[in-house]
């Protein structure tokens, strides 16, 4: 049957409504939220207050989700989700305004199959959208800075069980990105500012990888991976080359067609863990995993903000590699009512 609730409080209201589809068959559920704590602490702010002059926070978001039995061995299932943050600033006084907005919006469909009762797979098509905005105003002056990463994700889970006690996963994915670091757009009155088209840049990005969780014997269990990922760079793009012996000026440019290879990464990213099983109440465990990152934020402050641009590998910088190591000592006292642990 259909359901609805919500609330309704100080600083935000919710809504949240579900149902059915078909009976039996398939449902859905949506869910909203908004915060309202700048209009409702606005009238109380004294004369001449930035609040009073429509300065603020507040944030909405949207969530959206369906699943559907196709058989008794296929599901399908859809979600989506819409948030935005939005900040401002006004001082009339000064003939100032500035406001940040901010968020992502996503989608997914995935359907998941059983093969049978060992083996189950899950694949999923992915898109992710994710801007920010700033906007300037003074004295007749207005200057717009945007950026954004934009990805289309494909992916292929698999999951098989051939005993109680060990599980096999295995997949591959394949991330096609594009990234706006920066755009820029300004006027004053009735003149604009031509800065140029809002340059891009486009990446792909694969993984394979399989990975096993197994008892190796009655107190030692097993969880070992590997992944190989891949990453490149891709036109269009122009390189500028510059005398950085003398002035730094540009004397030539490298240009890259469309999906054209501009630089490419790729590595192995292997992982394990072991746990040895003391008695009931205590165990040892050891963990060792290696990474590759090929997506870098580039802070613009030295505080986080939601200015901050999110860019790729390139010719001139390479992917971050990490490598972790831990071991520690787990138990448990008073009739599992307590858990401690030395890492």
């Amino acid at each position: 049957s259909y359901h609805a609730q919500g609330g309704i409080g100080l600083i935000a209201s919710r809504l949240t409504v579900e149902g059915p589809i078909k009976k039996d068959t398939g449902s859905f559920i949506i869910s909203g939220r908004r915060t309202y704590l700048d209009a409702v602490a606005r009238p109380f702010a004294k004369p001449g207050s930035p609040l009073r002059d429509g300065s603020g926070y507040y944030f909405y978001d949207l969530n959206a989700k369906a699943n559907y039995r196709l058989s008794q061995k296929d599901r399908l299932f859809a979600s989506g989700y819409f948030g935005r943050d939005i900040m401002s600033f006004e001082d009339k006084k000064a003939q100032f305004g500035m406001g940040i907005s901010w968020g992502n919006t996503t989608g997914v469909l995935r359907w998941n199959h059983q093969f049978n009762s060992k083996l189950f797979m899950n694949t999923s098509a992915i898109f992710s959208d994710y801007k920010f905005t700033l906007d300037v105003k003074q004295a007749g002056f207005e200057l717009k800075m945007g950026s954004g990463v934009q990805d289309w994700n494909g992916k292929v889970d698999f999951s098989y069980f051939p005993s109680i006690r060990h599980e096999v996963k295995f997949g591959a994915n394949h991330i096609f990105h594009t990234f706006s670091p920066i755009s820029v757009s300004a006027k004053s009155g009735d003149t604009d500012f031509d800065f140029g088209k809002a340059k891009k840049n486009r990446a792909h990005e694969s993984a394979v990888y399989i990975s096993d969780d197994f008892d190796l014997t009655n107190k030692i269990r097993i969880h070992a991976g590997l992944r190989y990922s891949y990453f490149m760079q891709v036109g269009p793009f122009d390189r500028y080359v510059t005398d950085s012996i003398n002035t730094g000026q540009v004397i030539d440019t490298i240009s890259y067609g469309a999906n054209k290879k501009v630089k490419d990464y790729g590595g192995l990213e292997p992982r394990l863990n072991i746990r040895y099983e003391i008695n009931k109440k205590s165990s040892v465990k050891a963990s060792y995993t290696y990474n590759l990152q090929y997506i870098h934020l580039a802070s613009l402050s030295a505080i986080t903000l939601p200015i901050d641009t999110w860019v790729p590998s390139s010719q001139l910088v390479n992917p971050q590699k990490g490598s972790q190591y831990s071991i520690g000592y787990f138990r448990n006292l008073f009739d599992n009512k307590y858990e401690t642990s030395v890492e």
